[in-house]
């Protein structure tokens, strides 16, 4: 991608102020991916062409624990998602990981569609999103890999978590927790028939695995007891729809007072007439009753008391449902024959003073959000009724409590609710019904309580219905909230504790209990709690709260979480289910267990879970005709996944031996070799459960590719083992078989994964696509890398682990300093004699060769087996290097550095002698609030160290901002009096001018930029300083005496701004960085093939830009090149704070030179050649004709005769040397004066 600019020449003003911001970015196209050929294919981005021969070896220094190079569109600097979201993935051809559609919350399973007539139908995507790509897909969708278009397969509400494609019958089964066409938690995909339910019409409980095994016959695996839908209650139609909260309007009411308030009839069961209880129609006049509510309900039965008021009562009346308005089928017991009849648009309501009320069931259970009663006729003068009531089948209780059932009626235990805290009413908008929502600002006292009225005990699922956030706008605004629940007394599996997403588009559910619930009495309530999980990071982090459902599962049914399904069955006979192997196997697991994975290899079935057998534990195989026990009995604790690499079985869950014992090591993960039946430890396993274990290919060794097994789960550590520490991660670990080892524990030269994967699947050309969410760089490497002539990444001999960052409260006390204070800061090469060392400072720990810590200054020998070493335990392990500097064999190092040497105090800056190796004899200690050097350099052709930073003394002496240690002397001098401050940046121009960037003082005036005369000991403001928007934090010269220069900083508003001057004239290549960004470093650098010409980048040249940069239209970069019109990112970051790291700066082993462009030699030198040339053409010529002469007499036969000497320099006029070389270093036009004056 390139950002497209136009340099103004305007002084210090934005380069096109006449353009829109926006305008000036159209040249960035949004990232996508293109084209599409077989599989997945990507866009490459041009080659940046950096000619770096010249600089001899180069590295990258900054905070990161990964590194890439911008090498193809999609590529970027984004972390894994947090918030439940996840994404179809594919590989980009450098290994990185791309994003093909994201969706709004989880991705449990794929699998590749093909047909028996070879059809792709493309990748079937599952799980519990209700978008996929922007689309709306409730749970299930294509995916097409050829094209990247989505398919919803719409019909099924609720979640799916298990998928499997059947080429030889053409068939989709999908499993999960959801209702669909017929069906529930099961039902197949056919071909291009659709949605098709299975002849058992599904399981009571949700399906988490799905097989085939080696007969054809497909394995259901999950937590049912039965085949076919949720039985319904016992008690039916017992939950009473409130109506007392609802907006109640009528039409043609009485004028009698007392009796025109339609409200009259609500709470009123006593079958009283009278003012007050009775609602009646004008005289003669049909009309209607009209309820609205703030959610939605399915009614199942309809209760109404006619009056008999003077006579009174509604006679004919039918019953509409809105928003359809449609006149719904009803059904009855008629009152004088006592059979059952139906009506719809005339329903008869008996005036017989002996029947209390009529009862009129739906014929079709229809989703409503309000009703109307229209009385058609009546009995005597008018009609009128005495009482309403509406039933449901549904248990439910709603956030909102005066939705939940009304406390008018002679109800128990009604359902409620109890919130607390900032809950606000919102609008149901596209939901089914009004919501609460909520602005988090104190997690503890934030919740809201449901209690449902549970009239029957039995088992139950549970689902949490969550409203989609597009409506309200809140999607950056949600993440995780927990879930809690009390379902019985006095047993220890009646609670339960689970999280769920609320990142979801559009409207879902989540099954969040599957089991016994207790009914309710006065001395017990079933409940459950939502509430907010601190400490997300979320900016105004909101959490919304609808309703919980309950539905009653039947408890009998002749299975137990396994069932196999024989595809040539039509109908299926439950009297045949003990005829399975896998049936049977199934019921001995017992209640109270649980089928979480299923994976079939041959003749063998493999299966995990949560259950305890007499001669198996959570784990066993189905071999043939019989359920068989691994080796160990199984293992103690619940697996949750499973994986089969060739004859390795990996198993993740919560465990830590076999059931036997005696294997160390199992901790959460383990693998089990099928061949020899027996367990192997994957070093020491993880700290946390592990939920999906899923495979990759990464080049380990050389460029052999090779298979690895992702671990994602509950866990912020793998496990110390042998040799290898104790590592920590983020939930996500990456098991290296060839090594036996965790890819955390293999050091640099391999890929940085991070995130979660749950899913993936091989495409019919050979190509794999991922489920998760995963940020990934080239090159695993900890705050400094390599970068070679060829322009390709590698890792320093040398392991860094990140330190603590400072805070910045400290941090804001140094002024002007813009350079990280964690990771490595900066470095340099040192090749004097025959050393070669390789100098890393910064804030880090790193692991020196004899296996001791080495803290923040790091050497690392390369001409002794790349030793690496430090300087010692003299220094706080809290200092953080910034500057360093040689100067001869002694390394001078300068940054927030304290500590004791030799007994004396250092402060600022330290001396070490690289040829002893030990420490030198220290400077005095610079003084001030929160020292900090920033930067030193060496004065040319002296010895002199010039040292800035935040300071106001050195040693005794008062030396603000820039200090010069005279090393002959060993002494501190100030450079001129004049200058006050904070230095970031230092550059020398020449032997006696040196610029200085930072928030200094000249002259107790604020500037930006400053320059040193070391002839007359002087500051001066540099020219055109006031034109600088802000203090100068990076610095870079822009030709060989520093006539032209780059700075950047960070402007009085905040922004981030780069310049450059040409010729005293600053020019400001505008407004273009994102807000956050952060400029490090610059530096200019020479390219192999030259770009347009610009006003400000020479055409072979091009200026690299490190730091934390955001690039409008592309996002975050750690380093950028721009070649004075377009910004092209160049490497890209990732750090374990799950956020792009950064760069400070690109270190070299040899200075960059600049061509000179456009200027020929000056003219003495152009004399002095000439006039050498000319003078070697007379003497060779005299030479010559000497040697002729001399030959000529000689045969002639002359002799030479004595001659006189004489002054031949007498009759010439003396040239002062003065006044022939004086030119050199002239410009043209002094050298023209001084030819004149000749």
């Amino acid at each position: 991608m390139r950002i497209s600019l136009r340099p103004s020449q305007s002084h210090g003003k934005s380069l096109s102020s006449s353009l829109n911001v926006l305008s000036r970015y159209l040249a960035l196209t949004p990232i996508l991916l293109t084209t599409f050929v077989g599989a997945v294919a990507f866009n490459p981005v041009p080659s940046p062409n950096l000619d770096l021969d010249s600089l001899g070896r180069v590295a990258l220094a900054g905070d990161f624990e990964g590194i890439s190079l911008y090498q193809f569109e999609g590529q970027n600097e984004n972390g894994f998602s947090t918030n439940g979201s996840q994404s179809v993935l594919s590989r980009f051809p450098n290994g990185g990981f791309a994003t093909l559609a994201s969706a709004d919350a989880g991705i449990h399973a794929m699998c590749s569609f093909t047909m028996q007539d070879g059809t792709d139908g493309g990748v079937i995507v599952g799980g519990n999103f209700t978008s996929l790509g922007g689309i709306e897909s409730q749970g299930v969708a294509m995916f097409n890999s050829t094209t990247g278009s989505i398919t919803p397969l719409s019909g099924l509400s609720g979640q799916v978590s298990a998928l499997l494609c059947d080429k030889d019958t053409n068939t989709v089964y999908v499993g999960g927790s959801f209702i669909g066409a017929n069906s529930t938690n099961a039902i197949a995909w056919v071909g291009t028939a659709g949605w098709t339910n299975l002849p058992f019409a599904g399981f009571n409980g949700p399906v988490t695995s799905i097989s085939k095994a080696s007969n054809g016959h497909i394995i259901f695996g999950g937590t049912f007891t039965g085949l076919g839908n949720a039985t319904g209650p016992n008690l039916p139609d017992q939950q009473i729809i409130n109506i007392s909260t609802s907006n109640v309007t009528s039409g043609s009411s009485s004028s009698t007072a007392g009796f025109s308030d339609p409200r009259n009839i609500i709470c009123k069961t006593d079958g009283t007439d009278g003012a007050g209880n009775t609602w009646l129609l004008a005289d003669n006049t049909p009309g209607f009753w009209d309820a609205s509510f703030g959610f939605g309900f399915q009614p199942t039965k309809l209760r109404l008391w006619n009056t008999r008021q003077d006579g009174r009562g509604a006679k004919t009346w039918r019953f509409t449902a809105h928003p359809i308005n449609g006149i719904m089928n009803l059904t009855y017991i008629d009152p004088v024959t006592k059979e059952n009849a139906s009506c719809s648009s005339e329903c008869p309501l008996s005036n017989d003073p002996n029947i209390k009320f009529q009862d009129f069931h739906f014929v079709n259970v229809i989703g409503m959000s309000g009703f109307r009663v229209d009385i058609s006729d009546w009995y005597g003068s008018g009609g009128g009724l005495n009482g309403i009531e509406l039933f449901q089948d549904d248990i439910y209780s709603y956030a909102i409590p005066s939705f939940n059932e009304p406390n008018c009626t002679s109800i128990d235990f009604a359902s409620t609710s109890t919130p607390t805290g900032p809950w606000t009413v919102t609008p149901s908008r596209q939901s089914l019904s009004q919501y609460l929502s909520a602005n988090v600002t104190d997690a503890d006292t934030t919740s809201v309580v449901f209690l449902p009225d549970i009239k029957q005990s039995g088992n139950y699922s549970v689902n949490m219905y969550t409203p989609g956030c597009l409506q309200d706008d809140s999607c950056g605004k949600r993440g995780r909230v927990n879930i809690t629940g009390i379902m019985a007394t006095g047993a220890s599996s009646a609670g339960f504790t689970t999280e769920i997403f609320q990142t979801n588009n559009f409207d879902k559910y989540d099954q969040i209990y599957f089991g016994f619930i207790e009914a309710g009495t006065g001395s017990f309530r079933p409940s459950v709690t939502l509430s907010p999980i601190a400490g997300q990071n979320i900016p105004d982090y909101s959490i919304v709260a609808q309703r919980v459902g309950f539905t009653l599962i039947s408890s009998s049914g002749g299975l137990n979480n396994l069932f196999e399904y024989d595809t040539t069955q039509i109908v299926i006979d439950t009297i045949d289910l003990d005829n399975s192997t896998f049936n049977k196997a199934g019921v001995a697991l017992g209640t109270a267990s649980e089928v979480n994975t299923l994976v079939t290899s041959g003749s063998t079935t493999f299966v995990g879970g949560n259950f305890t057998t007499s001669t198996f534990n959570n784990i066993f195989a189905i071999v043939a005709s019989e359920a068989s026990p691994l080796t160990g009995s199984g293992l103690n604790g619940e697996v949750k996944t499973l994986f089969l690499n060739g004859s390795t079985l990996y198993v993740g869950g919560k465990f830590t031996n076999t059931t036997t014992g005696g294997i160390a090591g199992l901790n959460n993960v383990a693998a089990y070799d099928t061949s020899s039946n027996a367990w192997t430890a994957l070093g020491a396993g993880v700290n946390g459960v592990v939920k999906s274990a899923v495979p990759l290919t990464l080049n380990i060794t050389a460029n052999t590719p090779e298979t690895v097994i992702t671990f994602t789960g509950n866990f912020d550590q793998v496990q110390a083992f042998g040799t290898n520490k104790a590592t920590s991660v983020n939930g996500f670990a990456i098991w290296v078989p060839s090594q036996e080892n965790w890819l955390q524990n293999l050091g640099g030269g391999t890929m940085r994964i991070d995130g979660v994967l749950t899913a993936s699947v091989d495409l019919p050309g050979g190509d794999s696509l991922f489920a998760g969410s995963l940020s990934s760089s080239q090159l695993l490497a900890n705050g400094a890398v390599s970068l070679t002539s060829a322009g390709n990444l590698n890792s320093l001999p040398i392991q860094i682990q990140s330190s603590q960052s400072q805070s910045q409260s400290s941090l804001a006390k140094r002024a002007g300093s813009a350079q990280n204070v964690s990771g490595v800061v900066t470095g340099l090469f040192y090749e004097e004699g025959d050393r070669n060392l390789t100098i890393l400072g910064g804030h880090f720990t790193a692991t020196g060769s004899n296996g001791s810590d080495v803290n923040n200054l790091a050497f690392i020998d390369g001409s002794n087996n790349d030793t690496v070493t430090g300087v010692g335990s003299d220094l706080s392990n809290a200092s953080t290097f910034k500057s360093l500097a040689v100067q001869g064999t002694t390394l001078y190092a300068g940054g927030s550095v304290t500590g004791t040497v030799n007994g004396i105090n250092v402060n600022g800056i330290i001396s070490y002698n690289l040829a002893a190796p030990s420490f030198s004899n220290q400077p005095p200690a610079l003084a001030g609030d929160s020292v900090s050097v920033n930067a030193i350099t060496i004065k040319p052709d002296s010895s002199d160290v010039y040292v800035g930073g935040s300071f106001l003394q050195a040693g005794s002496l008062d030396c603000p901002a820039v200090c010069v240690y005279t090393t002959s002397a060993s002494q501190w001098n100030r450079p001129g009096s004049n200058l006050g401050g904070s230095v970031s940046v230092m550059a020398w121009a020449s032997s006696s001018s040196l610029i200085v960037g930072g928030e200094l003082s000249v002259n107790g005036a604020n500037v930006p930029l400053a320059t040193y005369d070391a002839k007359t000991q002087t500051w001066a403001v540099a020219a055109g300083a006031e034109t600088i928007p802000g203090p100068v934090a990076a610095l870079a010269a822009a030709n060989n005496d520093a006539s032209d220069l780059w700075i950047a900083g960070t402007a009085s508003n905040g922004s981030s701004y780069l310049m450059k001057s040409t010729s005293g004239t600053w020019n400001t290549v505008g407004d273009v960085f994102g807000t956050g960004s952060v400029i490090r470093g610059l530096q200019v650098l020479s390219l192999s093939k030259n770009h347009n010409e610009t006003g400000l980048v020479s055409k072979d040249e091009t200026l690299m830009i490190t730091g934390a940069l955001v690039l409008p239209g592309f996002g975050n970069a750690s380093s950028a090149l721009y070649n004075g019109a377009t910004f092209t990112p160049f490497a890209l970051t990732s750090s374990s704070s799950n956020t792009g790291g950064s760069l400070s700066q690109i270190v070299s082993q040899k200075q960059v030179t600049f061509n000179k462009k456009g200027a020929g030699m000056k003219i003495g030198f152009i004399i002095l050649i000439g006039l050498a040339i000319a003078l070697g053409g007379v003497f060779l010529i005299v030479l010559g004709g000497l040697f002729i002469e001399r030959l000529r007499k000689k045969r002639r036969g002359y002799i030479p005769v004595p001659t006189s000497t004489y002054d031949r320099g007498a009759a010439m006029t003396r040239l002062p040397p003065s006044q022939l070389f004086s030119s050199i270093g002239q410009s043209r036009s002094g050298i023209e004066k001084q030819g004149t004056r000749i």
